[in-house]
């Protein structure tokens, strides 16, 4: 323990040392962000106030953007922000506090997304009974999101907390990383290494394996629809095989395949935690017909 405190603070060398790219970056990286707000928000306040928007569906897609803006907030404003300074540095203590937060609501937008598979296979799969099976679990099925993703952030935080750390203590990324962190361990961390490959490696393809399959059955569903019901159906399961793909593809580059291996790890780590959450409104939106009526109605009465 008095090994750990040898270190206080950490050095991020972020995503690039060239002041010119740091510049570009900023702009970039602050339009991404304020796109990345205002859509998920008006998402959930279209959902919120919308009486047309009450099926389960449009529940879980609100709660989906209001995870995805805390998740982007966790990141991107830090980010942006050390794009501003030479040395960009973060404590020990703000360190964990990221990874923690990060691991919470991603664990939480994981079996999010599981959940809205859910619901369309009921939806489809089941129409009768849809509004009777959905109506009595869409608490529970939201408590076991954010359960799951707490206590995936609680294991991540146990594998490095008690961790010593010492000199250097410079970060390679732009965020306090897993993998990063365990590199500055004053310790054989080989064995921790694997542990974290497996047991995140192991949950992303397991649950995006059960997706696939999940849509999979949806789709083949669809054939005892009508022409009308099949185009509708498809058109909003695209949309989520879509966010499930970007998302998943991602997260299992980065915790499956070895990081010394992958050299491009910062780019991963910007899609997944910067370009994905504003990718997904935007498909959520555009894939939408009632969604896109519901937010020109919310646009014009306040307009008004």
């Amino acid at each position: 323990m008095e090994q750990r405190n040898n270190v206080t603070e950490f050095v991020l060398l972020g995503l690039t040392q060239s002041l010119q790219c740091q510049q570009i970056l900023f702009v970039l990286f602050l339009v991404i962000y304020t796109v990345t707000a205002v859509g998920n928000v008006l998402i959930v306040m279209t959902v919120v106030v919308s009486p047309t928007l009450d099926a389960p569906m449009y529940f879980f897609l609100g709660y989906l953007s209001f995870i995805d803006a805390i998740y982007s907030t966790t990141v991107t404003p830090d980010m942006i922000i050390d794009l501003l300074y030479e040395k960009k540095t973060i404590s020990l203590q703000a360190c964990l506090t990221q990874l923690f937060i990060g691991h919470l609501f991603g664990g939480a937008e994981i079996l999010l997304l599981v959940v809205m598979a859910y619901d369309r296979f009921v939806a489809i799969c089941k129409p009768l009974h849809y509004t009777t099976i959905m109506n009595q679990r869409v608490c529970l099925l939201l408590l076991v999101a954010w359960v799951g993703g707490f206590v995936q952030a609680v294991v991540q935080l146990l594998f490095v907390y008690n961790l010593p750390f010492c000199s250097p203590n410079v970060i390679d990324h732009f965020i306090c990383d897993m993998y990063a962190l365990l590199k500055l361990a004053c310790t054989d961390t080989y064995v921790l290494g694997l542990t974290v490959v497996a047991n995140d490696g192991a949950i992303y393809v397991v649950i995006f394996r059960l997706l696939l399959i999940l849509y999979g059955v949806i789709l083949h569903s669809l054939k005892n629809l009508s022409q009308e019901g099949r185009c509708k159906a498809l058109s909003t399961c695209s949309s989520h095989i879509t966010v499930v793909v970007l998302f998943f593809v991602a997260c299992i580059f980065m915790y499956v395949i070895p990081p010394s291996t992958l050299p491009i790890d910062k780019s991963l780590t910007v899609f997944y935690t910067v370009i994905t959450p504003m990718l997904h409104p935007l498909i959520s939106t555009l894939r939408n017909a009632e969604m896109k009526n519901a937010m020109k109605k919310l646009w014009t009465r306040k307009h008004k």
